[in-house]
C-alpha cells in the first residue's frame, strides 16, 4: 500500500479518536482547502482577474471551511471568522506595498535556470501574486490564533460572571500566552522546509549579505514577519469581536 495513503488513514484514525466527529469534518476540510486553492490559481491565470480580490473571496472560503464546517456556525466561530476577515482586510494594502517596495515577486536566481526553456511572459502582475501568496501563508496562522481566543473566551463566560472589560483582559491575557509560541512555530516551519536550501547557500559559499538580499530567502522571511504582524493584530481584535457578538447575540 503506498505510504502516503497508510499515513492518511493513521491520521484519519487519530482524528476520529481523538476529535470524534469534529476530527472527521476536520480531515474532510483538508480536501476541501485543496479544492479551493486549485480553484483559486485556475482564476488567477485569466489575465482579466484582480488577484488580490480573488485571494480575499479565497480567504474568505478557506475560513468558513475551517471554521464553520469544522466547529459549527456559533458565536465563538462568527467572532473568528470576522475578526480573521478583519485582520487580512488590515493586512492586505501592507502587503501589496510591501512587496513592491522589497521586490520580492517573481524568480529567484536560484530558480531561473530550470525556467530558462519557458517564456516567463505570461501576463500576470507578479506583484499581486506574491502579495496572494504572503496572504495564503498567514491565514492559516490567523485563523488559529482567532479561535483559540473566542473559544476560550466562551468558555470562560461559563463559569464567571465577568465584565466587559475583565472579559476583554482575559482574552488579550490569553493571545499574549500564544503569540511567542505561534510567532516561533513561523520560523520553525520555515527553518525546517528551508534547510536544505539554508545548505546550498553554504556549499556555494554565500556570505551573510547574500543570503539575506536573496529573493528566495527575502521572501520566506517577509512572510515570517507579515504573519507575526497579523498575529499581534489579530488578538486584540478577535477578543473585541468576541465581546460585541456577546452583546448582539444572546
Amino acid at each position: 500500500m503506498n505510504v502516503l495513503v497508510v499515513l492518511a488513514i493513521i491520521l484519519l484514525g487519530l482524528m476520529v479518536i481523538v476529535g470524534g466527529a469534529s476530527g472527521v469534518r476536520s480531515f474532510i476540510s483538508l480536501f476541501l482547502n485543496g479544492i479551493i486553492l486549485v480553484v483559486t490559481v485556475f482564476f488567477m491565470l485569466d489575465t482579466a482577474t484582480n488577484i488580490l480580490l480573488l485571494t480575499m473571496f479565497a480567504c474568505v472560503g478557506l475560513s468558513a471551511v475551517n471554521l464553520f464546517y469544522i466547529n459549527g456556525i456559533n458565536r465563538k466561530t462568527m467572532a473568528a471568522f470576522l475578526a480573521t476577515f478583519m485582520t487580512l482586510s488590515l493586512l492586505l494594502g501592507v502587503i501589496y506595498r510591501v512587496t513592491d517596495v522589497t521586490m520580492i515577486q517573481g524568480f529567484s536566481e536560484e530558480e531561473t535556470e530550470e525556467l530558462d526553456a519557458y517564456n516567463l511572459l505570461v501576463g500576470i502582475d507578479y506583484i499581486q501574486v506574491a502579495a496572494a501568496v504572503i496572504i495564503m501563508s498567514t491565514i492559516g496562522a490567523i485563523m488559529d490564533v482567532a479561535i483559540s481566543i473566542t473559544s476560550a473566551m466562551q468558555e470562560y463566560e461559563r463559569y464567571s460572571k465577568a465584565t466587559k472589560r475583565e472579559l476583554f483582559h482575559y482574552g488579550m491575557n490569553i493571545g499574549r500566552d500564544i503569540l511567542g509560541t505561534d510567532t516561533n512555530t513561523l520560523f520553525f516551519a520555515f527553518f525546517g522546509g528551508y534547510l536544505g536550501l539554508l545548505i546550498w547557500f553554504k556549499d556555494l559559499s554565500y556570505t551573510f549579505g547574500d543570503i539575506v538580499n536573496a529573493k528566495v530567502f527575502g521572501s520566506e522571511v517577509l512572510t515570517i514577519f507579515t504573519a507575526g504582524v497579523g498575529i499581534a493584530l489579530v488578538i486584540p481584535i478577535a477578543a473585541f469581536t468576541s465581546i460585541m457578538l456577546k452583546q448582539m447575540i444572546r
